[in-house]
C-alpha cells in the first residue's frame, strides 16, 4: 500500500477519534502516562506541523521545534487545530519529490518517506491512546496492523526510553490489534 495513502487513512481515523472527544475528556489520563488527551492532540498537531515545515524548508529551527513540541498548538479548538495541521501536512507529502527529500527531525536526518513511515506508527499509536482514554476504538483494524508492522521496523532499543516508547509490554499474540500496538509502544493499559 502506498505510504501517502496510508498516512491519509491514519489522519482520517485519528480525526474521527479526535472529533469524538468530549470537552470534559480533554484532561483525562491516557495510556501514554506522561500526557492527557489534550496533550496528545497537541503533540500530534505540533508533529504534523513540524513534518510539514521540514518538508518545505528541510528542517525547523531549534526555537520553532521547542514551540511545536512544547507550546500550545491547539488553543481552544483541538479538533480544528488537528484538522488544519493534518490537511497541511498531507498537502506537503503530496508535492512531487517530497518523499525523496531529506529532512531533519528531532530523531535524525531522513528521507521524507521515512518521516511518513514514522508518522504512520506514531500517530496511529496516539490515536489508540486517545481512543482508549475516551472509550472509543480504532475501527480500521488493518491500519493498526500496518502501523504495528511499521513500528517494529523503526523502533529499536535506542528509541526505548521513558516518555518516548517504554519497553514493550507482553500481550497475547491473538489480542486485538489496538492492544498489541499499545503494548509494543510500552503502554500498560
Amino acid at each position: 500500500m502506498d505510504s501517502v495513502e496510508t498516512l491519509q487513512r491514519v489522519i482520517d481515523e485519528t480525526q474521527r477519534v479526535v472529533d469524538n472527544v468530549k470537552p470534559e475528556q480533554l484532561a483525562d489520563k491516557t495510556p501514554c502516562t506522561e500526557w492527557t488527551v489534550r496533550d496528545i492532540i497537541n503533540h500530534i498537531t505540533g508533529g504534523a506541523t513540524m513534518v510539514r515545515e521540514s518538508l518545505e524548508l528541510g528542517s525547523v529551527s531549534p526555537e520553532r521545534l521547542g514551540q511545536l513540541m512544547g507550546g500550545d498548538n491547539v488553543g481552544d479548538d483541538c479538533a480544528g487545530a488537528f484538522r488544519r495541521a493534518a490537511t497541511q501536512v498531507m498537502a506537503a507529502v503530496r508535492v512531487p519529490g517530497a518523499l525523496e527529500k531529506m529532512v531533519v527531525l528531532p530523531f535524525g536526518e531522513m528521507p521524507g518517506a521515512a518521516a511518513v513511515g514514522m508518522g504512520i506508527f506514531d500517530v496511529t499509536t496516539h490515536a489508540c491512546d486517545i481512543a482508549r482514554a475516551t472509550g472509543q476504538t480504532i475501527t480500521d483494524e488493518q491500519l493498526v496492523e500496518i502501523a504495528l508492522a511499521a513500528g517494529k521496523q523503526m523502533v529499536g532499543p535506542e528509541m526505548r526510553a521513558p516518555g518516548v516508547f517504554e519497553d514493550e509490554v507482553p500481550v497475547a499474540s491473538d489480542a486485538p490489534a489496538m492492544d498489541r500496538l499499545l503494548a509494543f509502544a510500552g503502554r500498560r493499559t
